[in-house]
């Protein structure tokens, strides 16, 4: 006989009186276990109330609206089979803060019987990247038998083996011969230094080794088993790894897709030339050219021209938007552009390469737009125009889940695809592609694969440039702001002003706050100058945790340091400061 239970609000924490901004399902509709049923809004977060239990709703008892607090009834639920002891009280479960799914995925409502094959696991990990070991490991943690797919004969990825470690390592190298370089304006002078390019990969390969290698011994401490192989799904609950010695199958309860992106690689490029580099391939540092042209002026481009520029190659760069760092704000942009424009040989903007052709003498290439010339001949072509997700070179069909023309694979807030036991985190789900998104993704898929209420709902996720001077952004830029219509106040603080900054000789540095006008929240910061991808961490935890002008403004900041740029922007903005002259006043 079917049971009726009242479903209650949970703890929602320190709220109370919390209005309810919108109703998720409709009386009659079937409700799994953990579905979204409504979304409340505090001043601090959108927060989306989960089903405690699966049946169908039979009424709401609030409507759009209506202040909640903790114990209220909001529906009831016809449990169909259920036990009549069920009790409301398991509607105590925590709340989960989160933006609603895409699309509903397609539900396992009764056990899975797995296919025959070589392993059975509670959990499969498709990719070994910051996003993949992360949720192979808390899932480990969690008491799941894990299995983590990676095709590579090491773990990490394209993050810690060809991308943001190894890049980052040569461009602290970079940094130091840059700086002593300049040390002789402060009457100190170095001698120009000798490059010796093994002992320079040795020391990236270094770094790499010492961090892959205690990505193996987590793994085995935590019994994750490793299987190395290109996976692709072959049906819903499996996939089949190929290897050197063969294939093997893997049946699995529930995946997650963590398989990465790949370098753009554009048609009218002859990428089988040798002198034809991505990231991947500037990062080998085969040797040191003459001669550079970098296409494309974001992050990736940038960061890997210093490295060059630094060794003594001369450097064009050709960026078809106008400006670097597209994403960024100009203002924030500017000293890193003036600095590269005085090292470089060329930066073209609002400019686009459309011929490479290899001859014996070099790459010939062909250009449009302004300041661009018709041809020029260059050592060696980085095309760093940006990164493609995986999803359409691991079957996914296959299993159900969807793709979409891009190669990206929808998932909402929980990570679940469209196919409710197979989720998918990091590149492969969408922009940003970065190692720190993927990371908290992985923790939510497996949080949410053993039962737990987790989601990936962040405010903001901050990007960095690691040229020099650095660039931080996070949350709101002052572009999408005036774009957006939305009022905003700013407190810019130039680093001129900084004792810290002026005192190590880099006073180019800006800090730029930006704020609501009304509520005089935190909306966004950017920073530029040396360490801002260090700094922009402490805007991230104000931004997350809705701090205003004047908590940042108040929050006593240790002095002479970079990081008391962000309180003096705070204060710029409240009109309070002293170490300039306050652009206003507040009463």
């Amino acid at each position: 006989m079917a049971t009726i239970e009242t479903i209650l609000l949970p703890d929602v924490g320190n709220f109370d009186q919390i209005p309810v901004i919108e109703i998720l399902a409709q009386p009659g509709e079937a409700i799994e276990k953990d579905q979204s049923l409504l979304t409340l809004e505090t001043d601090k977060a959108t927060m989306e109330i989960p089903a405690p239990m699966a049946g169908v709703l039979v009424e709401w008892l609030v409507k759009l609206g209506d202040k909640l607090s903790k114990g209220m009834p909001i529906a009831t639920f016809e449990l169909a089979g259920a036990s009549a002891s069920t009790s409301a009280a398991q509607a105590s479960a925590a709340p989960t803060v989160a933006v609603a799914p895409e699309k509903a995925p397609v539900a396992v409502t009764e056990e899975v019987k797995l296919p025959t094959a070589d392993i059975t696991c509670d959990v499969l990990v498709l990719g070994a990247g910051p996003g993949g070991y992360t949720a192979a490991f808390r899932a480990a943690d969690l008491g799941k038998n894990v299995v983590l797919i990676e095709k590579e004969p090491v773990l990490g990825g394209v993050c810690l083996n060809v991308g943001c470690i190894p890049s980052k390592a040569l461009l602290h190298v970079s940094q130091v011969m840059n700086e002593t370089r300049e040390m002789s304006e402060h009457g100190v002078t170095f001698a120009e230094p000798a490059v010796d390019l093994d002992k320079l990969r040795g020391f990236k390969n270094s770094v790499i080794k010492k961090l892959t290698g205690g990505l193996v011994q987590l793994a085995k401490q935590r019994k994750v088993q490793v299987v190395t192989g290109e996976g692709r799904f072959t049906s819903p609950h499996s996939v089949a790894v190929t290897s050197a010695d063969g294939v093997k199958t893997i049946a699995f309860e529930h995946a997650i897709i963590a398989a990465g992106s790949r370098p753009v690689h554009l048609p009218f490029i002859p990428h089988d030339d040798p002198r034809v580099i991505d990231s991947t391939g500037a990062l080998e540092l085969a040797d040191i050219p003459k001669r550079m042209l970098v296409i494309g002026g974001g992050i990736i481009g940038l960061e890997m021209a210093q490295v060059y520029d630094a060794l003594g190659t001369k450097i064009t760069i050709v960026e078809l938007a106008d400006n670097i760092v597209p994403g960024a704000d100009k203002d924030i942009v500017m000293p890193l552009l003036k600095r590269i424009k005085k090292r470089y040989e060329n930066i073209f903007l609002g400019a686009k390469v459309t011929a490479v052709k290899a001859t014996p003498e070099g790459l010939v290439v062909n250009f449009e737009g302004k300041g661009a010339p018709e041809s020029d001949i260059f050592d060696k072509v980085l095309v760093a125009v940006g990164r493609i997700p995986n999803g359409k070179l691991i079957d996914a069909d296959k299993a159900g889940v969807e793709v979409n023309e891009r190669g990206f694979i929808p998932a909402d807030a929980r990570l679940r695809t469209n196919v409710a036991h197979i989720h998918a985190i990091g590149d492969i789900i969408g922009q940003p592609m970065l190692a720190h998104k993927a990371v908290h993704e992985g923790k939510v898929a497996a949080e949410v694969i053993s039962g737990m209420a987790s989601a990936f709902t962040p405010i903001s996720i901050p990007g960095v440039a690691y040229t020099d001077p650095e660039i931080a952004w996070v949350g709101k830029t002052e572009d999408e702001l005036k774009r957006d219509g939305v009022a905003y106040e700013k407190g810019a603080f130039p680093w001129m002003a900084s004792g810290r900054s002026l005192s190590i000789g880099r006073d180019e540095g800006m800090t730029k706050a930006l704020f609501c006008a009304e509520t005089h929240r935190l909306l966004g910061v950017g920073i530029v100058g040396t360490n801002a991808g260090e700094l922009i961490a402490e805007a991230t935890l104000a931004l997350e945790m809705g701090a205003d002008m004047t908590d940042i403004g108040l929050t006593i900041h240790p002095h002479p340091t970079l990081s008391e740029t962000l309180g003096l922007a705070a204060e710029m903005a409240e009109g309070t400061i002293t170490d300039l002259l306050p652009p206003k006043k507040r009463g």
